[in-house]
């Protein structure tokens, strides 16, 4: 398989003035590095409000002009600088949105999955591929001629993800699916993002659900205060004894079926000097206060870990 997409060192802050003009520069993303294959679909977990839909956001090309970007991202083998991601957007690689608000309540759903045209030739092809991909979702003829406020939660979820395959996209980026949907409209969901997989596109699942990603993905990034921390497979997570950061092994213990164990402490809100898990850290070393770890490959598992590191020789 070759790599469709592939993110180095990203970091993403924003210019914010604060008490009047004086200028404060967040950082919300530092040092991410992920990739995803053909044919594979990784999650990147997260908890709500950690700043996941920002690396959609600058894969997609669309951050707000008081951001700034550093690091490289690539899109099979090329650099996607903003000239290239407004060309592939929506064509080649495509969102699914965490909101059905993403829909026009003032267009019928079938238009809006075929979207612009440039003639009637091309209308009539992208609506026969409209209706190919609506009928493969479960989504009638009856379906086209609805406005989005007829539709249910879990046939609107359908429609968004439809609009993102008319393109037939090689990459998509499905950023939290599956929030406020029931247990039969979360399980389709999972089984049309495993689908794609089938399809041999990649998917870039982004979510704060462990069960989602668990049930979807191949590979897991663990993502912490702007750091990815941990890619493992998604095997591994199934038992805390077979992932390596203290972070992951008590997000799995802390789930029901685990026992419940929960771990005090709340992740820091602004960029720290040192680890990110520093406070909450339970093998933590002395230099961890001050020193960032970087991210090693052990054995095809990414970790960031200055204890990992040491016991294991950085091998």
């Amino acid at each position: 398989m070759s790599k469709l997409l592939e993110v180095n060192n990203l970091s993403i802050s924003f210019t914010q003035y604060v008490q009047g003009l004086n200028r404060h520069d967040s950082k919300v993303i530092t040092d991410l590095t992920i990739d995803v294959d053909e044919g594979e679909i990784v999650a990147i977990l997260g908890s709500s409000g950690s700043g996941k839909s920002l690396l959609a956001h600058s894969i997609l090309g669309i951050l707000p002009y008081n951001s700034h970007v550093a690091g490289e991202i690539r899109y099979e083998g090329q650099v996607l600088d903003q000239e290239l991601k407004e060309k592939l957007r929506g064509d080649e690689i495509c969102l699914i949105p965490q909101s059905v608000n993403f829909l026009d309540p003032l267009m019928k759903v079938s238009e809006q999955a075929i979207g612009e045209c440039k003639d009637e030739n091309e209308h009539k092809e992208k609506k026969l591929r409209q209706r190919e991909i609506f009928d493969k979702y479960g989504l009638d003829e009856s379906v086209d001629d609805l406005y989005p406020f007829e539709l249910s939660g879990g046939m609107a979820r359908k429609v968004l993800l439809s609009t993102a395959l008319v393109g037939n996209p090689k990459l998509l980026i499905a950023d939290e699916p599956t929030p406020g949907l029931d247990a039969k409209s979360v399980k389709e969901t999972i089984e049309d993002i495993r689908n794609l997989k089938e399809d041999g596109k990649g998917v870039l699942l982004i979510t704060h659900e462990i069960d989602v990603a668990l049930k979807t993905a191949d590979r897991i990034a663990i993502f912490y205060s702007g750091y990815v921390i941990e890619i493992n497979n998604v095997e591994n997570f199934k038992n805390s004894e077979n992932v390596l950061h203290p972070y992951s092994k008590a997000l799995i213990d802390s789930l029901p079926r685990n026992g419940f164990n929960l771990t005090e402490g709340v992740q820091p809100l602004d960029e720290v000097s040192g680890c990110p898990y520093y406070e909450n850290c339970p093998i933590r070393l002395d230099k961890c206060e001050k020193n960032k770890p970087e991210l090693i490959d052990h054995k095809g598992i990414m970790i960031r870990c200055f204890n990992f590191e040491e016991v294991n020789n950085g091998t």
